[in-house]
């Protein structure tokens, strides 16, 4: 039955996920913003691939962010690692998508995490003289 599922799964995505159809890019760092759900103060956090940062009692690390160049601002995706101060296992170890937060979310208490966009380089346009 399991093996059914897997079956019918790729089937249905195949088409939408064919590499062929996507193209990714990868950047060199991610805007992430942290909730406080008890307070409800909202902080974006701004990371650079490899760089941890604190956010409350949560450790926040950045592994890398890659985006589709057809739509670079709602689709990206980042590997992230965030750790509560007070265990010693992250507390979430993954990939986030930004537009769909809660397709992997961190679960904790108290706060809320989840991928905004990756820092996309700004192409040059126009020259100037």
């Amino acid at each position: 039955m399991k093996f059914l599922f897997a079956a019918v799964l790729m089937f249905l995505t195949g088409p939408v996920l064919s590499q062929d159809d996507l193209v990714v890019e990868r950047s060199d760092g991610a805007v992430l913003r942290g909730l406080d759900t008890m307070n409800g103060d909202l902080v974006d956090i701004n990371l650079l691939e490899g760089e941890t940062k604190s956010f409350e009692r949560l450790e926040i690390t950045l592994g890398e962010c890659r985006y589709p160049v057809e739509n670079p601002s709602s689709d990206a995706f980042a590997f992230v690692t965030i750790r509560d101060l007070r265990e010693d296992s992250p507390r979430f170890k993954g990939w986030m998508v930004a537009s769909s937060p809660a397709l992997s979310a961190m679960d904790h208490p108290r706060y809320d995490v989840w991928v905004l966009r990756c820092n996309i380089p700004l192409t040059e346009t126009s020259s100037t003289d």
